[in-house]
């Protein structure tokens, strides 16, 4: 009941946040995309790899956003997430100079903290599947980031009950990530800036009443 009560609330708290498709995603400054796989355990493609690019070029295109951030794990040499990302966004006609490599994204989590910490990021655009965007914009609102979501839909793989499980698990534990156990980042290191931007800082969006931010 407690994991359901957690869910709800990050759900309930985010949904008017969420796009209902990349055409009618606001503008930001920064479009946030988020690392994961680009290839199955199985061998082949990862479609939600897939869709998360295809909807970050998409906003670009669209001139909803003025740089794409990419952030993902790099844990070897071999595994290189941002990279990864850097490189099949340029074979999508993005320029490399709209995109900037965050290495350290570890997570959800770390990569919403270095965002507004160490790149300054104060509004956002965050590119992900609609069963991640709760929890990213949840964390988004306690960092104090005005973020907004936008669905990256993976039609050849939806997200199956077993994914499904563990986002709600996820969920109920970043409550207690960002309320009881203090959670740090695991690689903060020092202030990096972004390009000048080239949209315009959104107007027109109210203010909204934020979560207390806790103290790391």
């Amino acid at each position: 009941m407690i994991v359901v009560g957690l869910n709800l609330w990050v759900v309930m708290s985010t949904r008017d946040r969420i796009a209902s498709s990349p055409l009618t995603c606001e503008s930001r400054e920064v479009g946030i995309v988020f690392g994961t796989s680009h290839g199955l355990v199985g061998g082949g493609r990862n479609p939600h790899y897939q869709a998360r690019l295809d909807t970050a070029a998409q906003l670009y295109r669209l001139h909803r956003v003025s740089n794409l951030l990419l952030s993902g794990d790099n844990r070897t040499r071999y595994y290189n997430e941002p990279m990864t990302m850097w490189r099949d966004l340029r074979d999508r006609n993005v320029p490399q100079q709209f995109m900037t490599l965050d290495y350290a994204g570890f997570s959800t989590f770390d990569t919403l903290v270095r965002a507004h910490k160490v790149f300054g990021v104060d509004q956002a655009v965050l590119v992900t599947q609609p069963w991640h965007l709760p929890r990213a914009l949840f964390i988004a609102d306690v960092l104090g980031l005005d973020a907004v979501g936008c669905p990256a839909v993976s039609e050849r793989r939806p997200a199956g009950l077993r994914l499904m499980l563990r986002e709600w698990l996820a969920r109920a534990a970043t409550v207690g990530d960002l309320y009881l156990w203090g959670r740090k980042p695991r690689f903060l290191g020092p202030a990096e800036r972004l390009p000048t931007p080239v949209l315009p800082r959104a107007r027109g969006q109210p203010a909204r009443r934020r979560a207390a931010m806790p103290v790391w």
